[in-house]
């Protein structure tokens, strides 16, 4: 009876991977299967909380964290809808197109800004997939260096903050942090929260840009019948100043934004989630139309005033003393409010003319619904199979792997790198990481240092972009299969993108030999 029982946690897990690699709805089945073994469990005389799991669903639904996830998924949908990377694209590829390899080049980068400011992988690899990949077909590219550059690019929104994929980690992490600490007899550690991890992403995912424009600079000069400059049409100039600002100013103002207010502490990534939504409105609101700027360019001022009184000054209302400064603090900011809310107003006038608004909003609340479901089943399939005995199962199996603690995060690293041809990033986040996690962090990092969650993560973020890429269920080759032009074959897709799937393994070699690139940042902003 004991064996059948201890076999169960084991059968469990590869039950769920099977009906989930067979293409069933991600949520029922993590919830049906986690149903069916509590049952099983039951009537071999076992015991199963499931009276825990309404307030377990409760505590996961209010947690504060997860409210920036509709905010950031509204932001990320609003640029789109709004035309920032198509102007962006042309811009960028006008200005870089002229040396060998510059269209490669600037993919990356406006992968990059757009990671920074949509953070929505489909809608990045598609929008680029129409406009970069025509373009660098009929300036004689390799159909492979353009598929591979442009799909990798698509996928840095998962490592680059704000993510979404970093907002669900930090959480999965948080718990699994504090259950490690108490584990080791620290009662009162200290708090992990999504800003660490947003900083110790923010390195690695600018070195991860790097190396891809190193290789496609390398690639452009060892071979440059695969990445010739672009073909310029007689009298067509480089692009101006004013429009290169133009392209440029909106994004990375609306990233600094929301990267500044976290990192700065001056905003929880909640209420700079909220200001990237706001942002993207009054962006989306200011490209309906341009002839009448000055409602969107005061409100956008006001915004930016009120983040600096923020982060100077006291300017709560419901205080018993408040003093002269605060208080004329406390009347400018209602007006900065008022010339906001003025500004807003006629940016929801002017996308919901456009037939934009309720496009974004339908988008939003599809891709919300579907994350927090599938949360919530993967709720239900770590409890029961907590209950099961998985999770000292696990903590056996990894801290009885030869060579400590490299073992075990090589063996999960595999395990993670192999699921992620068949299964999508959150699955993988929802029902491997809260079960690894905790045994992870009560070992030690390569410098002997105790590690860190902020270092875990950025490896496992590193690793689950790889997801994107690899077949036969990469959904960034599934985009840019829809929107390639005939002459290009699937296998030169699959082919492409070998060698950024081989970069990104790269670098998490080089964050395991210096974790400091994860750690550094968060130590210098929160200590």
């Amino acid at each position: 009876m004991d064996g059948i029982l201890h076999t169960l946690d084991i059968l469990m897990f590869a039950v769920a991977c099977v009906f989930l690699m067979a293409g069933f709805p991600v949520a029922f089945t993590l919830a049906g299967v986690a149903l069916i073994f509590a049952t099983i469990s039951v009537l071999f005389g076992g015991s199963v909380t499931l009276g825990a799991i309404p307030s377990r669903i409760f505590g996961t639904m209010s947690n504060e964290s997860l409210i920036a996830v509709p905010l950031f998924i509204f932001m990320g949908v609003m640029l789109e809808r709004s035309k920032v990377a198509e102007e962006l694209l042309e811009t960028m590829g006008r200005l870089f197109g002229r040396m060998p390899g510059g269209l490669g080049i600037s993919v990356s980068i406006v992968g990059a800004l757009l990671a920074a400011s949509t953070g929505i992988v489909g809608a990045t690899v598609v929008t680029m997939g129409l406009l970069s990949l025509p373009t660098m077909l009929r300036n004689g590219y390799s159909p492979r260096i353009a598929c591979g550059a442009i799909a990798a690019s698509g996928t840095l929104g998962q490592i680059i903050p704000p993510s979404i994929v970093l907002v669900f980690l930090a959480d999965q992490l948080s718990n699994a942090y504090q259950t490690a600490q108490r584990e080791l007899g620290n009662w009162s550690p200290e708090p992990f929260s999504v800003g660490d991890l947003f900083a110790g992403a923010l390195l690695p995912g600018l070195a991860l840009v790097g190396l891809y424009i190193t290789y496609q600079l390398f690639v452009a000069f060892t071979q440059p019948h695969k990445s010739p400059p672009m073909k310029i049409k007689e009298g067509e100039a480089a692009p101006t100043v004013s429009k290169v600002l133009h392209a440029l100013v909106p994004p990375v103002g609306l990233i600094i934004a929301v990267l500044g207010s976290i990192l700065m502490g001056i905003a929880t990534p909640t209420e700079a989630a909220s200001v990237g939504a706001v942002g993207a409105l009054l962006l989306a609101g200011y490209r309906m139309n341009m002839d009448r700027p000055w409602p969107i360019y005061g409100a956008v001022l006001s915004l930016l005033v009120l983040l600096l009184m923020t982060a100077n000054m006291d300017l709560r209302v419901a205080r018993n003393e408040i003093s002269a400064t605060d208080q004329a603090g406390i009347y400018v900011a209602f007006v900065l409010c008022a010339i906001l809310a003025y500004g807003m107003v006629i940016a929801l006038r002017r996308v919901l003319k456009g037939d934009v608004l309720v496009s974004v909003m339908r988008s939003t609340t599809q891709i919300t619904c579907m994350v927090f479901v599938i949360l919530i089943g993967a709720t239900f399939f770590s409890l029961i199979f907590r209950d099961l005995g998985g999770e000292e199962l696990v903590q056996e199996a990894l801290t009885g792997l030869p060579g400590g603690a490299l073992g075990a995060v090589i063996a999960v690293m595999l395990v993670m790198f192999v699921l992620g041809f068949f299964l999508d990033f959150l699955e993988i986040v929802f029902v491997v990481v809260p079960l690894v996690a905790p045994v992870l962090l009560m070992l030690e990092m390569p410098n002997g240092e105790p590690m860190h969650p902020a270092w875990l993560g950025v490896m496992m973020a590193v690793n689950l972009q790889t997801s994107f890429l690899t077949p036969p269920f990469g959904f960034a080759l599934f985009y840019l299969r829809g929107v390639a032009p005939p002459s290009v074959r699937t296998m030169d897709i699959y082919m492409g993108i070998i060698p950024f799937v081989l970069i990104q393994v790269l670098m998490l070699a080089i964050l395991w030999y210096f974790p400091a690139l994860a750690t550094w940042l968060p130590k210098v902003i929160y200590g």
